[in-house]
């Protein structure tokens, strides 16, 4: 922050700020200011207060207590439409954009310039939005539809959106998790000319090198309390972590030295056409191998195929030696393969569902006879698993939809590892979770194949994938093009073989 920034009012300020939902005391005397040229981070474990912070910004909830400040002024705002107007915009994680209409159509969406007779002037639409674009430093199309365009490219067109209100305050909850590596370098270039032009940025992140590589300052909640706004300057990852989470994290990567066994799960020449061909590879009893590589590299497909959710066109699947029928889940679940998917909410859980009901669901036939359930088992079930992977909840008959981001992922591990599988597969089991649950993640995933499981995990965070694999596999538009032992793994040679340069490999892969 310069001398005349001490000088200016912020452009957006809360003041000793609570908010409560029912019992649940969401924000605690909160307070945080957002500068003009500024990009400030938010901070905090799931659950620390940063969703409701964000909707108190953009007028969706209004404090119970304390103010919000509009350039040193008090501001009540009774909806969002109000924080709008105010050059307050929100960029969320996953855009909401209509996919039928163009781009320009989504940017000028109910307001769009009109001619003489109240027609649309379509020639003014495209010609400013391909001004926006060219102020965001990007080439994107005007007409074309929204339909196809990647995450990366949504975000792109909502913060045209933005602008195109004159937003003075940007606000972009998470919105790397879904990104490419150098997606995430374009979206960092254009926050930078976005400051340049005087614009504040609040960024949320769980990713701690993505703060300190893009902003200023950062504020830290914890449990809904204001813990420090500082500079980043002079910061450090494991202070941050600290303030964070209240105490020094002991590994963030806890690895266990294991006795690797005898081979689980053994897939031959698996193809899937027109997304992935000829994979092999091998999974033991003790070991976590780690499928790496770009998005779109077919990982998540290979793992689908593998649990028979999509149906391969060839290849073979065993698991403990036991070859697996195509396309049947159940009959993996039988031969004792599980999986936790990539999209938790989606297709990990039943969201309106409870919390000891989602984890009873993969063994209801072990929980009653004649089709009924009987509560107590159900409920003995989820409350061990609970126990066992520190699962932070009110009541095992909550709806999981209450929980966190870490929390809910916690249910999922507990419902698949109740079934008490020989081979666990695990597509981004930390995306979205905040550093404390990941450690506690790693933790359980670490102990489970010291205790033999054989663990084959998906991940698109490096130093996850490094710091928790016996062995790296990387895969590169549809083919496995390298296995790398643990001790050789390094983020060069990995990223290397990802992108289609190198190939690394103890045997043909």
């Amino acid at each position: 922050m310069n001398k005349s920034d001490s000088v200016r009012p912020p452009v957006l300020a809360l003041r000793g700020v609570s908010k409560s939902f029912g019992a649940v005391r969401a924000l605690r005397d909160v307070s945080l200011e957002l500068h003009a040229g500024e990009a400030h981070a938010l901070a905090g474990e799931n659950g620390a207060g940063k969703s409701t912070l964000i909707k108190t910004l953009a007028g969706v909830h209004r404090p119970d207590v304390g103010e919000v400040l509009l350039n040193g002024e008090p501001v009540v705002f009774h909806g969002p439409k109000d924080a709008r107007d105010a050059g307050i915009a929100v960029i969320y994680q996953e855009p909401t954009l209509f996919p039928d209409l163009t781009i320009a159509e989504n940017i000028f969406m109910g307001r769009q310039p009109r001619r003489s007779l109240g027609r649309i002037d379509h020639r003014a639409v495209r010609r400013t939005t391909g001004e926006l674009m060219r102020r965001l430093g990007v080439s994107l199309d005007a007409d074309r539809l929204a339909r196809g365009l990647s995450i990366a490219d949504q975000q792109i067109v909502e913060i045209a959106k933005a602008l195109s209100f004159d937003a003075r305050v940007l606000i972009m909850d998470e919105p790397t998790a879904a990104l490419t590596g150098s997606e995430v370098a374009r979206l960092f270039s254009v926050v930078e000319a976005l400051r340049a032009e005087g614009a504040a940025v609040l960024f949320i992140s769980h990713r701690l090198e993505e703060i300190f590589s893009l902003c200023q300052r950062v504020t830290t909640l914890r449990d809904g309390r204001w813990i420090s706004s500082e500079p980043v300057a002079g910061l450090t990852e494991d202070d941050l972590v600290r303030r964070m989470v209240g105490r020094d994290l002991d590994e963030l990567y806890p690895k266990q030295q294991t006795t690797i066994g005898q081979v689980a799960l053994s897939v031959r020449r698996l193809t899937r056409e027109g997304v992935f061909r000829d994979v092999s590879f091998e999974v033991r009893r003790g070991e976590i191998v780690a499928l790496a590589g770009l998005v779109g590299a077919g990982r998540t497909e290979v793992a689908q195929a593998v649990f028979g959710v999509d149906r391969a066109d060839a290849g073979e699947v065993r698991v403990d030696g036991r070859a697996l029928p195509p396309a049947s889940p159940t009959a993996a679940m039988d031969a004792g393969l599980a999986l936790v998917p990539e999209d938790r909410r989606q297709r990990g859980l039943v969201m309106e569902m409870s919390i000891e009901r989602n984890i009873g669901l993969t063994g209801l036939g072990s929980l009653g006879r004649g089709g009924l359930v009987r509560r107590a088992l159900e409920r003995g079930r989820a409350a061990d698993w609970a126990a066992r992977l520190q699962l932070k909840y009110n009541r095992l008959s909550d709806s999981v939809e209450v929980l966190s981001g870490g929390n809910q992922q916690k249910v999922v591990l507990a419902k698949w590892l109740a079934t008490k599988p020989s081979v666990l597969i695990v597509d981004e089991p930390t995306r979205g979770i905040d550093v404390g649950t990941k450690a506690e993640v790693h933790r359980a995933l670490s102990a489970l194949a010291a205790d033999g499981l054989a663990v084959l995990m998906i991940s698109s965070d490096l130093p996850e994938v490094l710091g928790m694999a016996d062995r790296v596999l990387v895969m590169h538009e549809g083919l496995l093009v390298a296995e790398i032992p643990r001790s050789e793994a390094t983020e060069e040679s990995v990223m290397a073989a990802a992108t289609g340069r190198n190939t690394h490999s103890g045997r043909a892969a």
